[in-house]
């Protein structure tokens, strides 16, 4: 009688496990790879930038990329040639290319 109970915990213990597998891999599916997925559309845009795009600022700032470095790039915002700001790569959330009508 107590090897039956026994083999019935065993398995109960084992559906337990299986189902936070399950639960866990869920999540993993529901939160982290659309996540990774963003990431990677990021850093394909930010590949293909150019001098003379057209960016989106994550502040909400339109401006025209006029140069690029490793780690950041200078916009320059307005019709005021002297309004012109480094910033990071991070920092730009949208770029159109100035040919794209």
């Amino acid at each position: 009688m107590n090897s039956l109970l026994a083999a019935s915990g065993d398995t109960g213990m084992l559906g337990v496990i299986l189902i936070y597998v399950v639960v866990i891999g869920g999540m993993w599916f529901l939160l982290m790879r659309p996540q990774k997925k963003e990431q990677k559309r990021l850093q394909a845009m930010l590949a293909t930038m150019e001098v003379g795009d057209t960016v989106l600022t994550t502040s909400g700032f339109y401006g025209v990329i006029i140069d690029i470095t490793d780690d950041d790039v200078i916009v320059e915002f307005g019709n005021n040639k002297n309004c012109r700001i480094p910033m990071q790569k991070a920092a730009i959330a949208q770029i159109e290319k100035p040919n794209a009508e």
